[in-house]
């Protein structure tokens, strides 16, 4: 019965583009008004594939923090901080791997996908095979029950909800457990008592996901329940132990479609990005460079914008009633491809104003961010610590 709880992470690639800020980074924003979220820097993880040249890595984190706070994250609101300065996720990911069986990782869907994408690169190391669980380790140490991820990434929120449910049925029976319900269940009113253990039958014996959260909602009704009660009566109404891991959920977000420069959708490998900060004159010049209607050759001839990249841009950017004036103008030869182009290097540059405006601050006075990510990297190993006691605890390592 812990509290709701938001994780999210980036791989350190640099300074991020507007397909990130679009793709997720306005979900960030968004989220930090509904939950308590927790965003952090996957600089470990980004070893999985640069072992060899780990150089850039300190830097890359810093403009991504950078570009986090332009886009509007919070630090007010949300927790900030690096992976590697938590030292509790190696910990929980070095036990738990004691306990996962090899076919978990290797039936990971992303394990063979990426192997194929990155030919070139020798992958052949646990750092890449158990990179899965080291993002296991990130959520559960956490005990974050949300998750916001795209479709394709939903197999690993699975894995780590197996992970879960796998460590608290293999130590969440703490001794004496079956008599510490028994006492925790004669505190409460006969009422109470009776609902607790219908549910409790109803699900377990019929598999009644209804009486499993009416369960868990009379739990948390109940307000003289110590912590350690409740945990020990919610194992027991689901047939566990005491929760001591939380199995995850996921919020499913909208793969981002923001399209890149030449129409595919933006991506470094694509070079076809403009970044979050990038210079007005540089924005200006990339989208007037932009690849148009091949059929328009001449200033007078008409145009289909549905062959044209700019187009793509104008779903974003524009208005309804600047779309249909691109629109007309492009299959009427009414404007030329320079005017159509104009409005989307506006509406761009508006989206990018406060940006600029927000991490000038930061690159004016760099100590703002040492403190924000030193102020983050202290909660996140607070909350850390406390996952990793009861771990440990769990497991007789205490």
């Amino acid at each position: 019965m812990y509290a709701e709880r938001v994780l999210s992470g980036m791989r350190p690639t640099g300074a991020l583009h507007l397909g990130h800020y679009h793709g997720v980074l306005k979900n960030w924003v968004k989220l930090q008004h509904d939950y308590p979220c927790l965003f952090f820097v996957a600089d470990w993880h980004a070893l999985t594939t640069q072992y060899d040249d780990p150089r850039g890595i300190a830097q890359a984190s810093e403009d991504m923090l950078i570009d986090w706070l332009a886009a509007g994250v919070d630090p007010e609101r949300a927790t900030l901080f690096i992976q590697s300065r938590v030292p509790e996720h190696a910990e929980l990911h070095l036990l738990m791997s004691m306990m996962t069986p090899l076919g978990w990782l290797e039936r990971v869907p992303t394990y063979k996908d990426q192997q194929e994408k990155l030919a070139g690169k020798d992958l052949t190391t646990y750092g890449f095979l158990g990179y899965p669980l080291l993002m296991s380790a990130d959520i559960l140490i956490y005990r974050a029950d949300k998750v916001p991820v795209g479709e394709d990434q939903i197999p690993h929120v699975e894995f780590t909800r197996e992970l879960a449910r796998r460590f608290n049925h293999m130590y969440g029976f703490e001794p004496g457990f079956a008599d510490k319900v028994e006492a925790a269940l004669a505190s409460l009113n006969s009422k109470n008592r009776r609902s607790y253990k219908e549910a409790r039958t109803r699900f377990q014996q019929n598999g009644d996901k209804e009486a499993l959260a009416r369960g868990k909602a009379l739990l948390a009704e109940i307000a003289d329940l110590s912590f350690e009660d409740r945990e020990r009566l919610a194992g027991s109404l689901e047939g566990t132990g005491k929760m001591i891991l939380v199995e995850p959920g996921y919020l499913l977000t909208e793969e981002s479609k923001m399209p890149g420069l030449d129409g595919q959708k933006m991506s470094k490998s694509y070079g076809n990005t403009i970044t979050l900060r990038e210079s007005e004159e540089s924005v200006s010049k990339k989208v007037r460079a932009m690849p148009t209607d091949t059929q328009r050759v001449r200033r007078t001839d008409p145009g289909d914008p549905a062959r044209c990249p700019v187009w793509q841009l104008h779903q974003v950017y524009s208005d309804t009633a600047t779309r249909e004036w691109a629109q007309q103008g492009c299959k009427t030869a009414g404007i030329g491809c320079l005017e159509c182009k104009q409005p989307v290097i506006d509406g761009i540059l508006r989206e990018q104003a406060p940006m600029r405006e927000r991490a000038q601050m930061y690159l004016d006075q760099p100590a703002l961010l040492r403190d924000i990510v030193d102020a983050g990297c202290a909660k996140a190993r607070q909350l850390a610590g406390e996952t990793m006691r009861d771990v440990r605890a769990a497991m007789g390592l205490a």
